[in-house]
């Protein structure tokens, strides 16, 4: 395939991610202004409240244009819109008297080093454990990775958090919870916090793993089974092709293409399960933030969280794409 389809392929797809992405602001800022009332109320009963003071229509219209929430809708969503993309300025995190940008700051970056970690992990056991439990088909490997993955679909991420929590406090005599021990976290960024961060990531890691990997492990298991049994297998065998080789050219490089499909679902799944477990190991991630900002009606943080969380979901699966097109050429004629 010719430099001039992958440039083509690569652009459709990145045009596509964009339109995407508009979409998806729009749904977002639709949803910021779905709660009845708005930040204005909220602010002032929260001031008052037990006060015996009256609040007057007056007093909550002057709030609502101190905070620029007297403006109409369209006008609000362009320029939220316009901030974002021109100045990176995700607007006025109303609860926290600061920018959106501070208040999320630390806890994005804190979230993607989970989500990152959770990928990783998934993936460098799943796949090989996968292909050598279908290679070595009915054997003690393959009986003992059918038995693992149905625990894992069965026992929920939360409740595997619980138990690690309990083992490390009956067993270890120390807590498994948290992104970093007492002495680093308020201190400034060394590599030594690094590896703190580092050491402290692979208990979320593997919670949230725990359901993803046990469903890759069967994806990729029976792909990997229906491409052991095609004929360009038979034939690359009969010519004398080394089997590791053939492994690795033909049905493995085939098997997980399941697997990188499903890159921008594995994404979306961590997402949704991630406030729950954060919860249980007392994460500093942007879930527990989410559902606090919606219900104290702090739109931007609400709508920052949302837009932030889809456009990775979505830049996950751009990616996958281009994986795709590397690993199965049929892909890349389909799309340039």
């Amino acid at each position: 395939m010719g430099e001039n389809n992958v440039l083509r392929f690569i652009s459709h797809r990145f045009i596509g991610m964009m339109i995407t992405m508009l979409v998806v602001s729009m749904i977002v800022f639709i949803i910021m202004e779905l709660p009845p009332g708005d930040y204005a109320e909220r602010y002032l009963f929260r001031k008052f409240s037990g006060s015996g003071a009256t609040i007057t229509p007056g007093d909550i219209e002057n709030i609502r244009i101190k905070f620029g929430l007297n403006r109409s809708l369209l006008e609000r969503y362009f320029s939220w819109i316009w901030n974002i993309v021109v100045h990176f300025d995700f607007g006025q995190a109303f609860a926290y008297e600061t920018s959106v940008n501070k208040v999320i700051g630390d806890r994005l970056w804190l979230t993607l080093a989970i989500l990152y970690s959770t990928l990783i992990l998934t993936y460098i056991i799943s796949i090989p454990i996968a292909i050598y439990a279908a290679v070595h088909r009915h054997s003690l490997a393959d009986y003992s990775l059918t038995v693992v993955s149905y625990l894992g679909l069965a026992l929920p991420n939360f409740l595997l958090a619980l138990i690690m929590l309990y083992l490390g406090v009956k067993y270890f005599g120390t807590s498994v919870g948290g992104l970093f021990s007492p002495a680093y976290e308020e201190a400034l960024w060394s590599w030594a916090r690094f590896v703190d961060l580092i050491q402290h990531l692979i208990v979320p890691a593997v919670v949230l793993a725990w359901s993803a990997t046990a469903l890759q492990l069967q994806t990729v298991r029976s792909t990997m089974l229906d491409e052991l049994n095609k004929l360009s297998v038979t034939a690359a065998r009969a010519r004398g092709l080394p089997e590791t080789k053939l492994l690795l050219k033909y049905p493995a490089r085939l098997a997980i293409n399941p697997v990188i499909s499903t890159i921008g679902f594995d994404v979306n799944r961590i997402f949704s399960e991630l406030p729950i477990v954060a919860l249980v190991l007392s994460l500093p991630e942007l879930g527990e933030l989410l559902i606090r900002s919606y219900l104290d009606l702090d739109m931007y943080v609400a709508g920052a969280i949302l837009l932030m969380l889809t456009f990775f979901i979505v830049v996950m699966n751009f990616v996958s794409d281009i994986l795709l097109a590397v690993l199965d050429p049929r892909i890349k004629l389909q799309g340039g």
